[in-house]
């Protein structure tokens, strides 16, 4: 099977901007669907690389950028529900109408994100969505070449994740931290990227389902002291109970930008481990988190850092 031109939906995003990197980069003609052409002017410029606007929940314009292509990638999720975007329309509803459309034109490959720890039993509604669109996918595996990812939360320059910790660490003196015992195993993005990148053409990963984490397991006090660390700021951190855990995502809900919901909350109750080391078959070796977070929480160089350290250390 030979991929030439591959739809990346989602593409535009944090984990979809390091894909499309990776695959320009491999010589694949890469299509970004996008609602907002203006917001990828970073991936405009790239060799083989063609971004276009495109409402994906419209069935006949998705029918009109994949005719024509090899191979799909799926990126397209939310981590809180709207008026105009729900977890079932996203992670659901999208992923079935996108394989019937593949099978229909004749697409023979999809690379499809989901979430570690999705199934139809998981405690919140965002893992139990990424359930059903997992369940959707593969049940068109015997017509269609499918790879799904279940990755744990993912990190790198443009993260929500640990830059969210760092803004909180820097403004403020006590962090108080909803789920301090939740575990997540953080996986680079370039890790993942290299991972799609490897598996679209490689046949042992058809009908595979993939769990992608990093080398180690932390909690979440574990990587706000951390970030803390990285930062030079002495903060302390105060673990809320289940109760004020509840009310601070409560609070958190109602704001005009949600840092946090009650579903979030739930979703930590499961944690985001894998069961297996990074997969020998996708080819990566996972990248540690100390090796990549310094240098872009902070823009230093090497250098800079390693001086930062030692200060930090007394030395």
């Amino acid at each position: 099977m030979k991929i030439k031109q591959i739809c990346v939906l989602g593409g535009s995003g944090f984990v979809g901007s390091a894909i499309v990197h990776r695959l320009s980069a491999a010589g694949y003609l890469v299509k970004v669907l996008t609602r907002r052409r203006e917001a990828s002017k970073h991936l405009i410029l790239l060799p083989n690389v063609q971004v276009v606007e495109c409402d994906v929940m419209d069935d006949q314009a998705l029918r009109t950028h994949l005719t024509g292509c090899d191979g799909v990638i799926n990126l397209i999720g939310i981590l809180h529900e709207s008026r105009k975007a729900s977890f079932e329309a996203m992670h659901a509803e999208l992923p079935s109408r996108l394989v019937q459309l593949c099978v229909k034109l004749g697409v023979c490959r999809l690379l499809h994100m989901s979430a570690l720890q999705a199934a139809p039993d998981a405690p919140s509604a965002y893992l139990r969505s990424k359930a059903k669109g997992e369940a959707a996918v593969l049940a068109n595996a015997d017509r269609l070449n499918v790879t799904i990812f279940r990755p744990s939360v993912i990190f790198g320059r443009n993260d929500s994740f640990l830059n969210l910790f760092a803004s909180l660490v820097k403004l403020m003196p006590v962090v108080a931290l909803a789920k301090p015992q939740a575990r997540f195993q953080p996986v680079w993005v370039e890790d993942v990227a290299q991972a799609f990148t490897n598996a679209i053409e490689n046949a042992e990963t058809f009908g595979q389902v993939y769990e992608l984490g990093g080398p180690r397991v932390y909690t979440m006090k574990e990587l706000i002291l951390f970030v803390a660390f990285v930062l030079g700021k002495k903060r302390m951190v105060v673990g809320l109970n289940d109760k004020l855990s509840y009310l601070q995502a409560y609070a958190l809900e109602k704001m005009p930008v949600k840092l946090m919901t009650r579903d979030n909350l739930s979703s930590m109750e499961v944690d985001s481990v894998t069961s297996a080391p990074f997969p020998a078959v996708l080819g990566v070796t996972p990248t540690a988190l100390e090796a990549v977070v310094p240098e872009y929480l902070t823009n230093d160089t090497p250098r800079n850092a390693y001086n930062r350290f030692r200060g930090l250390a007394g030395r």
